[in-house]
């Protein structure tokens, strides 16, 4: 279908046309002086002391898990995009499930203090399609155990739970790859309050060399490059962090236009009940990265169907989950999942972005209807 409404569109204007414009004359397209100017713009946002540039939130939690030192256990949720857990063992950890609240999808705290044990050296909470963790009583949790957290952010830039901003209670980790609340095409953020490991996730990102290729370029030598570690290339580029400059200055916007669509969603599936909308907690700002809803008593895969036949990019997030994969299925024996393997086979994730029109918004809606009907009769059918 021609006019098919993707599940996502970034918002790009002219401003990151002319800056990308910008750099590519320049002729510095990597890791270089808009990364700077980024990284200072992104901590001020988030309300912490350092922010480090990377290619991707991937690259930020493995590298805060090893700049922490840790190599016992993290415990996350399985109701997460795989990198998560990615993450946890290629810096050498391992990843332990816990299990997630059913009505915000983000890891449930209680579940979390039944999981940890005697090699927890850390939590994972990731924040789920743009609403934060319960941070209150985890941050709780970690400070009796002793436990850093290394917060998964991606979904969530702009996302508040009581005033704070989600990524602002530990080590954090963003990710701007196309579908999120702001973009550079690919990328990501870490932000942290501790200077040594902003320090060393530096070192680590750039192949182990204290100095980037911009600083040593400001130096009498700067052909001179000594590693200290053995580090990654995980660095950035000068064209990404320009198209970041332009788009961290417009984020609230962007989030204010998510939360408008959400409220029509809200309103237009309250009667369907088939159908629960997302839950803003009290206390949280909720940023709708994702807009998804939960089925009951229809064929979850057979609405999903009828929405994509009728140029809805409806999709799923996220099924199978991490402890289903065929590399994590013996990870975790111990795991007991029940509320996270309920909502892999129930949830929907629909169109949402700023630039929705409500033309497309109406849409999705009258197909949501239709579908709900369609795979209604369809189940009844099936068990006549």
């Amino acid at each position: 279908m021609s006019d098919k409404i993707p599940l996502c569109v970034p918002s790009i204007g002219a401003e990151e046309h002319e800056a990308v414009r910008r750099v590519l004359e320049s002729g510095w397209l990597t890791h270089g002086p808009h990364n700077a100017e980024f990284e200072e713009l992104f901590a001020k946002y988030l309300g912490v002391r350092h922010a480090v540039c990377l290619n991707s939130c991937a690259s930020a939690l493995q590298l805060a898990i090893e700049a922490h030192g840790i190599t016992g256990e993290v415990i996350l949720p399985s109701f997460t995009f795989v990198a998560s857990a990615n993450a946890i063992v290629r810096a050498g950890a391992t990843p332990i499930f816990a299990d997630v609240d059913p009505t915000t999808c983000n890891i449930d705290p209680a579940a979390v203090a039944a999981r940890i044990g005697p090699r927890t050296e850390a939590i994972m909470p990731v924040h789920f399609a743009g609403q934060s963790c319960d941070m209150t009583r985890l941050t709780e949790m970690a400070d009796r155990s002793g436990l850093a957290i290394i917060e998964d952010s991606a979904e969530t830039i702009g996302g508040l739970h009581h005033g704070a901003q989600a990524g602002s209670f530990g080590t954090s980790c963003f990710s701007f790859f196309p579908t999120k609340n702001l973009t550079t095409c690919e990328g990501g953020m870490l932000a942290t309050n501790d200077r040594e490991v902003a320090e060393r996730v530096r070192i680590l990102s750039g192949h182990g060399i204290a100095k980037t290729t911009y600083e040593k370029d400001q130096t009498a030598k700067p052909w001179y490059r000594s590693a200290v570690v053995a580090g990654y290339n995980m660095r950035m580029s000068n064209v990404q962090a320009a198209m970041g400059v332009q788009q961290i200055s417009r984020v609230d916007d962007f989030n204010d236009r998510r939360r408008q669509h959400a409220a029509v969603y809200d309103e237009a599936f309250a009667s369907i009940a088939e159908l629960s909308p997302p839950v803003e907690v009290d206390g949280n700002h909720h940023v709708y990265q994702m807009y998804t809803v939960q089925t009951e008593g229809i064929d979850r895969d057979l609405f999903l169907e009828h929405l994509r036949r009728d140029g809805v990019g409806a999709s799923v997030h996220f099924d199978p989950p991490v402890h289903e994969q065929q590399f994590y299925a013996d990870v975790d024996p111990q795991r007991d999942l029940p509320v996270t393997e309920i909502l892999s086979k129930s949830i929907v994730t629909l169109p949402m972005f700023p630039d929705l029109t409500e033309t497309q918004r109406q849409r999705v809606i009258d197909s949501v209807r239709s579908a709900v009907e369609a795979s209604r009769l369809i189940a009844v059918g099936a068990g006549s």
